[in-house]
């Protein structure tokens, strides 16, 4: 099918990933993880803002606090830090147990308890990736909201290489999430306190280079709408695709980049399809094929999207 994408007036990002529709200022956020900096801009591009920052941010979520919106929680290569206000300082409230010279923080969403999900990715300065990274769920409310008195960071899953692809059911009893390098995007059930239990299933695999048929792409970042359909980026496949829960190709999306790397459904009425995009490490001959590599692109979609699930933070 074809599909009018329209680029925000943004600068392209090397690494762009984690988009979300904040519903009550309007705008969309986003980082560029190689670039080092937040984003955040009206749905067409205006008024852009760019806040460099101190290391890689691997995901964003607005942060609430007693009700209250308050800024924003930034997941900054091994730490979890509140940012209180746009550009101000950054509180570091977590760490996470890995080496930084090695690993950091990706992709990451919050669920419907406030709690701040966080899959890491291994970056050795040599070599093939690993699996040796991990997702992790960090609970920062307070005990007047239920929590822990302290920020609690448990281990959910090993086994690693590139954790990507987080999001949940309407319903929160099914977490999705992919590790990028196998090609496979896992469905994990949850129970009604919203903990995962048993283990992953495969939702659906995508053939590698070495597989006798044509190559398409591999999963990265996701969202999912209010039918409860699985958006996922096709990570050089040129592409996004709509997944039914059970797996199943509902719809495919051609964008006029290689490298789409995560989709949100939002906009002032939460009909509008943004995809973040990479241009980091590509080859001149891609980039002058695709000249939108790293941009945000927009187009318009049917199914309304789910709205941003907010990071409760407590007091400190």
């Amino acid at each position: 099918m074809n599909t009018a994408w329209t680029p925000l007036a943004a600068a392209p990002a090397q690494l762009g990933e984690s988009p979300f529709w904040h519903p009550l200022e309007s705008r969309l956020y986003w980082v560029d993880i190689a670039g080092r900096a937040l984003w955040r801009s009206g749905a067409h591009g205006s008024d852009a803002q760019c806040w460099p920052l101190p290391a890689e941010p691997g995901c964003i979520a607005p942060a609430r606090q007693g009700g209250t919106p308050a800024g924003l929680v930034v997941a900054l290569r091994d730490r979890i830090c509140h940012a209180p206000r746009w550009g101000g300082p950054l509180l570091t409230m977590a760490h996470l147990p890995i080496d930084p010279a090695t690993e950091r923080a990706n992709d990451g969403k919050c669920d419907a308890l406030g709690r701040l999900w966080v899959g890491t990715v291994h970056e050795p300065a040599q070599g093939p990736r690993q699996p040796v990274a991990a997702l992790y769920c960090i609970d920062l409310r307070g005990r007047d909201q239920g929590g822990p008195d302290a920020p609690t960071v448990r281990r959910m899953l090993d086994g690693v290489a590139t954790a990507n692809g987080l999001a949940w059911s309407p319903d929160g009893r099914t977490l999705y999430w992919s590790d990028t390098p196998s090609h496979t995007i896992r469905a994990w059930d949850c129970n009604a306190q919203l903990e995962p239990i048993g283990a992953p299933r495969v939702l659906h695999r995508f053939a590698t280079r070495d597989e006798a048929v044509p190559y398409g792409g591999r999963p990265d970042g996701a969202a999912v709408d209010a039918e409860g359909a699985y958006w996922c980026a096709l990570y050089e496949g040129a592409r996004v695709l709509r997944l039914s829960p059970r797996g199943e190709v509902l719809a495919e999306l051609p964008t006029p980049l290689s490298c789409p790397t995560m989709p949100c459904v939002g906009g002032p009425d939460g009909h509008t399809l943004f995809v973040t995009s990479a241009r980091k490490g590509r080859s001149a001959d891609e980039l002058a094929r695709w000249p939108q590599s790293g941009q945000v692109l927009s187009t318009r979609v049917a199914v309304a999207g789910l709205p941003v699930a907010w990071c409760e933070i407590g007091q400190r």
